[in-house]
């Protein structure tokens, strides 16, 4: 390979300065003195107790629906699976805000089908745990239906063809073989999905509010410390920082394609 000419090399070092500068800002400016007592204060315990109880929820919700929405996608063949796809993909674009509006007009006391869940059956979602979950899901499926869909495109078809023709059912063709192929897929999906179910903030203050101890995860922490303790705003940071390069790591093979 040649040297990188010098037009290409300066904004490739600017870029990579923008993007890393921030991160280390963060290192430098954490208070480490005072980084244990921070990290085991009341506060910071229950949002992170919560963060990982809910993204994990979020995260089995989404692998419950959309491992079969994603095979849905990738070997039945119906009309308007181009919409449907596009349809799947908007949460990742939209602006989470705007996720958390949609979920609210849906979901809330009035919304279409909120009132019904409040009138059958007193179910009331949003400013809730319950309703965390759902905000966290609505914003991280999309991630894991897309690995997965990817991983069954990749999938050789012929494994799952030679059952079908010993006489093995489609249940079965599906959870003997067709899982056990895109398994790969599957796991670097979840993780994705559960780092962005970690990561969210737009949709749940929306649609779940920021309550502590109830609907207060760890981004929403850092945003209500970070206006009265700097601090601790970066103390909260750092942890997801960790978490976000600890997944980075766990997935370096499907990312990093060369030595």
């Amino acid at each position: 390979m040649g040297r990188l000419p010098w037009p290409l090399l300066v904004p490739a070092v600017i870029g990579m300065a923008f993007l890393v500068l921030p991160l280390a800002g963060l290192l430098v400016r954490a208070p480490w003195s005072t980084l244990p007592s921070r990290l085991a204060g009341a506060q910071v315990l229950e949002a992170l107790r919560l963060s990982l109880v809910t993204a994990t929820i979020a995260t089995a919700l989404c692998l419950l629906l959309g491992v079969p929405l994603a095979w849905m996608l990738a070997r039945v063949s119906f009309p308007g699976r181009r919409v449907v796809r596009a349809l799947i993909t908007v949460p990742l674009v939209l602006p989470p805000v705007v996720g958390g509006v949609a979920l609210l007009l849906v979901l809330g006391r009035r919304g279409l089908v909120g009132q019904w869940l409040d009138a059958a059956f007193g179910v009331s979602l949003p400013f809730t745990t319950a309703g965390v979950v759902v905000a966290e899901a609505f914003v991280a499926m999309p991630f894991l239906v897309i690995s997965v869909e990817g991983a069954l495109r990749g999938a050789d078809p012929r494994f799952e063809e030679a059952a079908a023709t010993l006489g093995a059912s489609r249940w079965t063709v599906f959870h003997r073989v067709t899982l056990p192929l895109v398994a790969p897929g599957v796991v670097a999906g979840a993780v994705l999905c559960w780092a962005r179910a970690l990561g969210e903030f737009g949709a749940t203050i929306t649609f779940a509010g920021n309550f502590p101890g109830r609907t207060q995860t760890m981004p929403l922490a850092v945003y209500l410390a970070l206006e009265t303790d700097p601090e601790s705003a970066i103390v909260l940071s750092l942890v997801l920082l960790a978490v976000s390069v600890a997944i980075l790591a766990a997935l370096r093979d499907r990312w990093v394609t060369s030595p």
